[in-house]
């Protein structure tokens, strides 16, 4: 597996990624400036719901993904461009960060720039992680992909505590005309607005070691390897997506079961906190420290979860995990109370980790050499496609059984029918380079 042997500190390296990669995922995206931007500027607006507006655009992001991503990652992977690729969106994404710093809360034009910064650097990200999912077959090996996976996934989840925390009691806890132990101005949401700032800072000097320690993949040079424009590439696309159907339909079929379980692996953390404080009593502040508990037991599962995927393999982390997961969501429907939600939800969340990082180690097994890339943007493009299955699932039970409990049933089905998707998928095993 893989084009180079690379050392320890390559590892590390290409790990810090991860951990920096949080700046955008948990600050940006998931914890403070999402809630800013739809909550505090999205009070402006003179018309509409900035939730739905704000989720519409996301969503219109996520289809340039599903379209464009399986390109990207196929002519990085001919040109040989794949560390370039990561430097360029890596940047690319910094910058969009930086520049939220302009989107105050004293304005709806603020707002729709705010949205349209958001929606293009969650593009330019996902393109980003495209790349870096792929180099994982050049610094792994077939002993060691399992624990390397485990190891990125838990610096990313420790990256997120460790960031969140510092902008939280930095920039943002307390009442007041300033906020934090910075005591920054609230005023034109400046301490929010300053969050974004440290958030890029903080992702381009963790991602420095990456954009060069990680060694560069060979150019293939193989005579029609080179695709001739955008046109070219598309057609370049669908006929090794039709090669690989031919050639190891498994590989397909893992992707599909992938996406499924994945969506609802993401279900559990977007909808976490919304049914931690309406169904089971924690408080606004309980919850911030429940998400820091949450992602030390997904980085502590997802190490662990690593090493064992390197002796039995990354089928049988992800059923364990899955089921383990269906059971508890059962045993969350019927308690009530905070105490419980502790000791379930930590429990859930100890074991998305682990299936997260064994899904990345599985399709790394699964991916010729030299078209990791492509098989990585075909695994965003089938996340991308059913991402709306977790919010649908979610919704429809909490409609029908009338009660916002319910829709934990949405989210155990979804990941019932992903465990049993994957079931009928075999273990992987190397193929050769089609």
């Amino acid at each position: 597996m893989g084009h180079i042997k690379t050392s320890r500190g390559t590892v590390v390296s290409w790990a810090f990624w991860d951990w920096g990669s949080a700046a955008f995922n948990a600050v940006l995206v998931t914890f403070i400036f999402s809630v800013y931007l739809t909550d505090s500027v999205g009070s402006t607006l003179p018309y509409g719901n900035a939730t739905s507006l704000y989720s519409m655009a996301v969503a219109a992001a996520g289809v340039i993904v599903a379209v464009v991503a399986p390109v990207m990652g196929r002519r990085s992977d001919i040109r040989g461009t794949r560390r370039a690729s990561l430097r360029i969106w890596t940047l690319v994404t910094v910058f969009l960060m930086c520049s939220l710093f302009a989107v105050q809360n004293s304005d709806p034009m603020y707002f729709w720039l705010g949205v349209g910064i958001m929606a293009v650097a969650n593009v330019t990200f996902e393109f980003a992680e495209v790349q870096y999912y792929a180099q994982l077959s050049q610094i792994s090996t077939r002993e060691t992909v399992g624990r390397i996976s485990g190891f990125g996934w838990s610096m990313g989840y420790f990256g997120g505590i460790f960031l969140l925390l510092i902008c939280y009691f930095g920039f943002v806890a307390g009442e007041g005309d300033t906020r934090g132990f910075l005591n920054i101005p609230v005023e034109n949401g400046l301490n929010i607005r300053l969050v974004a700032v440290f958030a890029a800072v903080w992702f381009l000097v963790s991602a420095i070691p990456a954009l060069l320690k990680v060694p560069e993949i060979p150019q293939q040079v193989a005579e029609g390897a080179r695709p001739k424009g955008i046109v070219g590439a598309y057609k370049d696309l669908f006929h090794q997506v039709r090669l690989l159907w031919n050639r190891d339909r498994n590989a397909v079929f893992f992707l599909i079961a992938a996406a499924v379980f994945r969506d609802g692996l993401a279900g559990v953390f977007t909808f976490g906190a919304i049914l931690a404080v309406t169904v089971y009593g924690l408080s606004a502040g309980d919850v911030l420290l429940f998400g820091v508990a949450a992602n030390v037991v997904s980085a502590l599962g997802a190490l662990l979860g690593g090493i064992l995927d390197d002796k039995i393999g990354p089928k049988p982390i992800i059923i364990v995990s899955l089921s383990i997961m269906i059971v508890d969501v059962v045993v969350l429907y019927f308690v009530d109370g905070p105490r419980n939600f502790w000791i379930f939800g930590l429990i859930l969340c100890a074991f998305v980790g682990p299936a997260q990082s064994a899904s990345r180690s599985f399709l790394t097994r699964l991916s010729p050499d030299g078209q990791e890339g492509q098989l990585f943007g075909l695994y965003a493009t089938t996340g991308r496609a059913v991402s709306w299955m977790a919010p649908a699932l979610f919704g429809i039970f909490v409609t029908v059984m009338g009660e916002d409990r319910a829709g934990i049933w949405g989210i155990g089905l979804l990941l019932l029918l992903g465990m049993g998707l994957l079931l009928m998928v075999k273990s992987p095993e190397k193929v050769e380079q089609i």
